[in-house]
């Protein structure tokens, strides 16, 4: 009884637990609140466990299945369940909502209670995206999480947050309109909206297939995002609270692969193929040249964003080269490596960009004025080296230092990518060059050297709640790069039959 409902327990729980943190009231009570979040927050991974042991990794089907009735008139179902993409993100999903939660207690002041149920609710939605498998309740959690991501911006953001959430709200809403076109054109053709029925459809000519690429595209490009529908993010990063920043980075960013993943890839193979040049040169253009203009930015918070736009151009090579990489080899292992790159590489980078921004907004939020320009500081190794040891070893996992979790997706990609093409692979390798050259560059002039300034003089190390979080994420981030196979193990089934759905014949 209770394994049917699990996956319903994790996308609903943490709305309960909005709903009884709004109810504790104002600021009086913020500790009550905070106490709830938490709760809540804990309670929720630790469902991830059974989940997780649950979970038959031999299987490439849906698991935990639940399946209800919810509009007739359409036959619209309430339909969720887990595959082992999607159970990975849903854990990843849980134990970052916990950091947030966890990084919240200590920073939010003000409006403590509305702060923990935007998060609350914010992660029991994006739970729904990963794992409805009904295309109509997919759409409703991918635009219900919006709103409370504009909430965290326009309320808890710094001073040009307004221009940002609307900003950031306009680019993925209309993005994701031609997404709902596509699924009811597909509604129309196989009479359901139930995802897997429409893998395998072959009254789909090549042009129809690519313009429901492109109504896909608009969607996940932008959440992902892809050069050059990528500015929302900048802004967005550098306005939002810590929190919001660490959810962006670690989670909302890879809705856009996951939907490649769940809508494109195996619904239109054949266009998928056909533009798979189109995607390798986005990707390549992110990885080199967001990665140039992240070298030159001055603000911590937009460098680490710009780093982000570069960091998932390698997850979305990694999805589209396998077209090209299978046409070469005509071997399913090679393009496999290819693919599980490209996920193991979203699942990483939430761990050190999550962390990079999570060090971020402490230090401003230490700062007299909040400022996250590189040039007012300098010297906090010196007043704060715990911190300074955590942020060098999220640093080194941004870089892709063998031994962290930035390099196994991104060098199982280039090593894949060398079976088709050795300039891609060449091309896409310069990230190592660039991101040690901005992520070094700004960790010397922020951590080294003299003390900057009397402001900077007065800076405590971090706390035990902040030691608690940076230890968790250096967990992850060791753990990944050290001994990844327990990933490897829940992927390797879903992503062996996403490989025969994808490529064509």
């Amino acid at each position: 009884m209770f394994a049917n409902h699990l996956v319903s327990l994790l996308i609903w729980l943490p709305v309960l637990g909005a709903i009884l943190v709004l109810m504790t009231g104002g600021d009086k009570n913020a500790n009550a609140a905070r106490a709830i979040a938490v709760l809540f927050s804990v309670i929720n991974l630790a469902l991830c466990v059974p989940f997780y042991l649950g979970f038959d990794s031999s299987s490439y089907a849906m698991q935990f299945q639940e399946n209800l009735l919810w509009i007739r008139v359409y036959k619209i179902h309430y339909a969720v369940g887990v595959d082992g993409i999607s159970l990975a993100m849903i854990i990843l999903t849980n134990f970052t909502g916990l950091l947030v939660i966890l990084a919240g207690c200590q920073a939010i002041k003000i409006r403590v209670a509305q702060y923990m149920a935007t998060f609350l609710i914010m992660q029991g939605m994006m739970i729904g995206v990963f794992a409805a498998t009904d295309a109509i309740l997919f759409y409703v959690f991918w635009e219900g999480m919006l709103i409370p991501m504009y909430l965290s911006i326009g309320m808890w953001g710094s001073a040009n947050r307004s221009y940002a959430s609307i900003k950031f709200f306009l680019y993925t809403f209309l993005g994701s309109i031609l997404m709902l076109i596509a699924l009811l054109y597909l509604y129309n053709l196989t009479g359901t909206f139930e995802i897997e029925k429409f893998y395998g459809l072959t009254n789909l000519s090549l042009h129809t297939q690519e313009l429901l690429f492109f109504a896909f595209f608009l969607a996940f490009a932008v959440k992902v995002p892809m050069w050059p529908v990528h500015t929302w993010l900048p802004d967005a990063h550098t306005e939002a609270p810590s929190g919001g920043s660490v959810v962006l980075a670690a989670l909302m960013l890879k809705l856009g692969i996951y939907g490649f993943l769940r809508f494109s890839m195996p619904i239109v193979p054949e266009a998928c193929a056909a533009l798979s040049w189109f995607m390798i040169v986005l990707s390549l253009i992110a990885i080199v040249y967001i990665g140039l203009v992240a070298i030159v930015q001055t603000d911590m918070k937009k460098l680490i964003a710009y780093s982000s736009i570069a960091h998932m151009g390698f997850a979305t090579l990694g999805c589209f080269m396998i077209y090209d990489i299978y046409s070469h080899t005509g071997a399913y292992q090679d393009a496999y490596m290819s693919l599980e790159g490209a996920v193991i590489q979203m699942i990483a980078h939430a761990f050190g960009s999550g962390a990079m921004f999570l060090g971020v907004g402490m230090l401003a939020d230490r700062f007299y004025n909040h400022s996250r320009n590189i040039k007012d500081y300098g010297g906090i190794a010196a007043r704060m080296p715990v911190f300074a040891a955590f942020f060098m070893l999220f640093a080194m996992s941004n870089i892709g230092l063998p031994g962290t979790a930035g390099f196994v997706g991104e060098f199982m990609v280039i090593m894949s990518a060398f079976q088709a093409h050795f300039a891609v692979a060449l091309i896409a390798a310069l990230t190592l060059i660039l991101a040690a050259s901005y992520t070094l560059w700004m960790y010397k002039r922020v951590f080294f050297g003299p003390v900057a300034n009397e402001h900077v003089a007065m800076f405590e190390d971090i706390t035990w709640l902040e030691k608690t979080n940076y230890t968790l994420l250096a967990a992850g981030v060791l753990f990944i790069g050290l001994y990844p196979a327990p990933i490897v193990n829940v992927l390797h089934a879903t992503i062996g039959h996403l490989l025969q759905l994808s490529i064509p014949g």
